[in-house]
């Protein structure tokens, strides 16, 4: 009986701990019959789950920091940001972001692997070195928080950007591993900036964290608005716009443009979670979902995982199916 009891104690105690796992920045994936989480932490933190509910401690992605790292920003130290996973033509292309808080001398950079089970005998991730790169002073714009897009012809463009002038998507090269040439950019949102701030502040024009998704005509751009990271003063929640085309323009449900200040609200904190954001959007066996991080008040403001069932309006506008921040 004290087995059994003991048994039945750990199953509890394992499936309270699989429903509050702590990440920031979520992204996901299937391949096969497992679901892969992939985070911002040392090396880029990974999970596992065959359910989406139960998650496992993976191996990180990087063991020692990209070579490179450093030369982004002094004493980076492993901590990799904002990561985005695709598998594309048989392989698993995974973008990250090295960079100094508050700062835009930051980079993007992408490791390619052909599985994601670390028991697999070819799982390997093989890194490409930097994909873009902003630098203070030159650039309004900060190369973090990637996401990688195909349009209607399969042509990819990497979506990213926090702060400054905004969210930015530029068109890459057929290999996925640079911009291609000649250079085709756009900016995909956008809120006002105070005209005199210098050019190194970030400002006060407070948006991040663009993930693009495909829902029949529709691109859906979703972003995060407000302040992340700071506990019980996270202000953090997720806006949405569409597009016919995946380079936009993008508006919101009002018809205002993202790039003047659009956005309609979809997540946003309560008395039980003080921001939540940083999204990312899939469809998983026929359902559509859509995963984030939330600041636990309960929990010293910790960055907790949820991940909510998307439905969409007669107007084909999405909400969440169920208030996941109750």
């Amino acid at each position: 009986m004290k087995t059994l009891f003991t048994f039945f104690s750990f199953l509890v105690l394992n499936s309270l701990f699989a429903q509050d796992i702590r990440v920031h920045d979520p992204v996901a994936i299937k391949q096969g019959d497992t679901y892969y989480l992939f985070c911002t932490g040392r090396g880029i933190s990974v999970f596992s789950s065959p359910d989406l509910k139960n998650w496992e401690k993976e191996p990180q992605v990087f063991t020692e920091e990209p070579v490179w790292a450093d030369d982004v920003a002094a004493d980076f130290n492993n901590h990799i940001w904002a990561p985005d996973i695709t598998f594309h033509n048989g392989k698993y292309y995974l973008y990250y972001s090295v960079s100094a808080f508050a700062k835009n001398t930051s980079a993007i950079g992408l490791t390619i692997n052909t599985t994601l089970d670390a028991d697999d005998p070819n799982y390997k991730w093989e890194d490409q070195g930097i994909v873009i790169q902003s630098v203070p002073n030159r650039d309004l714009w900060n190369a973090i928080d990637p996401n990688l897009i195909f349009d209607e012809n399969d042509t990819p463009y990497l979506a990213f950007g926090s702060f400054w002038e905004g969210l930015k998507m530029v068109k890459l090269s057929e290999d996925l591993k640079a911009i291609a040439q000649p250079q085709e950019w756009h900016t995909i949102a956008r809120r006002e900036r105070s005209f005199d701030l210098a050019d190194a502040n970030p400002g006060d024009a407070a948006l991040e964290a663009p993930f693009i998704f495909k829902k029949g005509d529709w691109y859906y751009e979703f972003l995060s608005w407000d302040l992340c990271c700071r506990g019980e003063n996270s202000t953090y929640k997720v806006v949405v716009g569409r597009s016919k085309s995946a380079t936009g323009p993008y508006v919101d449900k009002e018809g205002v443009a993202l790039n003047n200040g659009g956005g309609t609200l979809i997540i946003e904190g309560n008395e039980n979670w003080y921001g939540a954001g940083h999204n990312s959007t899939y469809t998983f066996d026929g359902k559509d979902y859509i995963i984030f991080h939330a600041y636990d008040a309960n929990d010293n403001g910790a960055p907790k995982l949820k991940i909510a069932e998307l439905q969409w309006d007669a107007e084909d506008w999405p909400t969440l199916k169920d208030n996941v921040l109750d």
